[in-house]
């Protein structure tokens, strides 16, 4: 089924992938982005696509601008966001604009110009802390830490009688516990599509994002995915600077992988009115992850700096399972981590990045946010 699909937020690191998916698939694609410097740099939005690609350059929160932008369009890809947990903490309201208030404007022209699906990028964050098991066996959706403001390295979460939980896969089901403003404002974009789509003959879909990674992320963008921040950093000759201990572990997720993700949740009949993690269902320490990236960029000597202090909203552990997602859109990861690395450290060396790394921590610090 050919298709004029319209991806919103289009010219950043997943939309790209995701344009290029459809492309390759036999549609049509048009992207609606403004194309802000903190993502994109100062940059010709002309030459970031495939030619085959319209790009309509646009905010998202700009009514007329998405009333163009859905002009003769079929279905439509929800990408547009802030996206940063750390800078949504003192960014309240250029997160909640953009997020929020950008998609409820995408809705209210939806209204007049309904397509027949809605896929809309959510993320891992909307659950704060994973699930875990306590040593009774018992699954605890509600996991907390303590004695992080007290100068205690107490990262584990522990039960009522302090004993440590063990985190185990996170599903769907869990209950969300909203630890962040980013957080809250990918959650309100789920209920919006949620609540928006059926009453007016639209089905919505939602895709739970954990960690993206691969070629083409926004290297100088302290507040990108982690993978793209340590990879910033050793391409400038700098060790990779991790929070807590470093032992907090996630599930990293190829953007070719997640590109696939979206085309597919776009035409299957059974993902409609769902919401999907999309992950690869391995979870890895982040002190792992960024001595194997270390490695793989041949900065061998760059070994990690253990920071040993937490950042308000960052949360322990928090990992995929993927068995909705396999059951109802037919998806598995298929791209080998190893092999994602050795791509990303080979786009990475042709790359020029500026590491603000430094900046964003004394930013948090200022205003209080890492303890």
């Amino acid at each position: 089924m050919s298709e004029t699909i319209l991806i919103t937020g289009g010219a950043g690191f997943i939309g790209r992938a995701v344009g290029n998916e459809l492309l390759a698939r036999g549609n049509r694609v048009r992207v609606l982005d403004s194309l802000i410097e903190q993502v994109h740099g100062v940059v010709d939005g002309s030459k970031m696509l495939d030619g085959e690609i319209e790009l309509i350059r646009g905010d998202v929160r700009d009514g007329d601008a998405v009333t163009r932008a859905l002009k003769g369009v079929d279905s439509v890809v929800h990408l547009a966001a802030e996206v940063g947990v750390g800078q949504s903490m003192y960014e309240v309201e250029r997160y909640t604009s953009t997020n929020d208030v950008g998609t409820a404007v995408l809705f209210e022209k939806l209204i007049d110009h309904p397509v027949r699906r809605v896929v809309t990028a959510s993320s891992m964050s909307i659950y704060g802390e994973g699930l875990y098991r306590d040593a009774d066996g018992a699954l605890v959706e509600d996991a907390e830490r303590h004695g992080l403001r007290d100068g205690l390295a107490n990262w584990e979460p522990v039960d009522a009688q302090d004993r440590p939980l063990s985190p185990v896969p996170t599903p769907e089901w869990k209950r969300p516990n909203l630890s962040s403003i980013y957080a809250l404002n990918k959650y309100v974009q789920e209920r919006t599509t949620h609540i928006m789509a059926a009453p007016y003959g639209m089905e919505g879909v939602c895709l739970r994002l954990f960690n993206v990674y691969g070629p083409g992320q926004a290297l100088s963008n302290p507040y990108t995915g982690v993978l793209a921040i340590f990879a910033s950093r050793l391409l400038n000759g700098q060790q990779p600077m991790i929070f807590e201990d470093g032992e907090q572990r996630r599930d990293f997720v190829h953007v070719s992988d997640v590109a696939r993700a979206f085309a597919d949740a776009l035409v299957l009949p059974q993902a409609k009115g769902g919401t999907f993690n999309i992950g690869s269902g391995r979870d890895r320490s982040v002190s792992e992850v960024a001595t194997e990236l270390a490695k793989a960029m041949g900065k061998n000597d760059l070994t990690p700096i253990i920071v040993g202090k937490a950042r308000v909203g960052d949360i322990r552990h928090c990992f995929c399972d993927t068995r909705l997602s396999a059951e109802r859109l037919d998806f598995q990861a298929r791209a080998d981590f190893g092999e994602g690395l050795a791509e990303l450290a080979e786009w990475v060396a042709q790359q020029t990045a500026h590491d603000r790394v430094d900046q964003m921590r004394a930013e948090l610090e200022a205003k209080g946010l890492v303890a």
